[in-house]
């Protein structure tokens, strides 16, 4: 045999072995260590990020293979963030077509930052691709039923693009959303800045949902969150108008007038000194982040400049001339 020959022969077998090699790789159910099991992938992930996301995560036992398996398949630009569920065995390749963008099978639901806990009700009720098994459940049976420790709904949930096999249960949805809340509140208070006048995680997600209802444009929302937590430590009245609008609850009618805020209520900031009792909202992750680091400041009070933007102000003199500035 010619030496030519005899090299064609070997290139062919080491094809054929790396072949079958990878698709032993491609169809072999991934060693999950349980069922169901969810996993999270970031806003403008790449394939090696998502990757390794997943084999942080306990979904791959090697990242390496699978990045080669979504390239060889000219896959590695279709990851697609978001939060999933794998609810049976899958392979590598099942799982390569659950986080990219031809996933048929795959349903998904996006809860936007500041909505209420009814809100979000309303949103898991008008999906046509989830089970509704909490419809007809009251607030405090729903919060037993994915293990929460809280007697109150309100703020709990993770506003975020779900992802999940259509059919699912919306209570699947509802444990994810609460459980990846958690897991920012847990992981931002380790870092959070020293003194602030916030006891815990909990307390510091009520000020989060003021800030995520009280913020126009997101460059102010460190500096609206230093203002609320310099009033914390003085212990002035935070005087926030999305508070009171969420105490009166379908009372309001778009028009928040001046008996309104003179009207007592547990959400009333203008006349209860501190926190509310609950979230007023769903805060988004930049919202809790500006509560744990919020702008070193000297503002007290800010007032809406009617573009979007807020003017923040140290004295009273101050801020009374940018409100007659700016709405009167």
């Amino acid at each position: 045999m010619s030496p030519i020959k005899e090299f064609a022969l070997w290139l062919l077998f080491i094809v054929v072995v790396f072949a079958g090699l990878a698709g032993f790789y491609a169809l072999r159910p991934l060693p999950l260590p349980q069922l169901p099991f969810e996993f999270s992938l970031k806003q403008g992930s790449s394939l090696k990020s998502a990757a390794r996301q997943m084999n942080q995560a306990g979904v791959l036992p090697s990242d390496m293979l699978f990045v080669l398996l979504a390239r060889g398949l000219g896959k590695a630009a279709q990851i697609k963030p978001g939060n999933y569920e794998i609810e049976k065995a899958t392979s590598p390749l099942q799982l390569l077509d659950m986080i990219s963008k031809g996933r048929v099978e795959q349903s998904e639901i996006t809860l936007v930052e500041g909505l209420t806990f009814s809100q979000f009700r309303q949103s898991l009720n008008s999906s046509s691709s989830l089970r509704h098994d909490t419809a007809a459940l009251p607030e405090d049976e729903i919060l037993k039923r994915i293990g929460a420790a809280e007697s109150q709904a309100e703020g709990l949930f993770f506003p975020d693009t779900y992802n999940f096999a259509s059919g699912s249960s919306d209570l699947s949805v509802l444990k994810r959303a609460y459980q990846l809340m958690h897991r920012h509140l847990q992981e931002n208070w380790e870092k959070r800045d020293a003194d602030l006048p916030l006891r815990t995680p909990y307390e510091a997600l009520i000020l989060a949902s003021i800030v995520e209802k009280e913020t126009g444009q997101a460059i102010d929302r460190p500096m609206i969150a230093g203002v609320f937590i310099n009033r914390l430590h003085k212990k002035m009245l935070l005087q926030t108008d999305p508070t009171v609008i969420y105490g009166l609850g379908e009372k309001f009618d778009g028009n928040l007038r001046k008996r309104d805020l003179l009207t007592d209520t547990p959400y009333n900031t203008y006349t209860r000194v501190g926190l509310t009792p609950t979230p007023i909202a769903l805060p988004g992750l930049a919202s809790i982040q500006a509560v744990f680091h919020p702008a070193k400041t000297t503002a007290l009070y800010f007032v809406a400049r009617g573009d979007g933007s807020s003017y923040f102000s140290s004295t009273l003199a101050e801020h009374n001339n940018a409100v007659n500035r700016y709405q009167k």
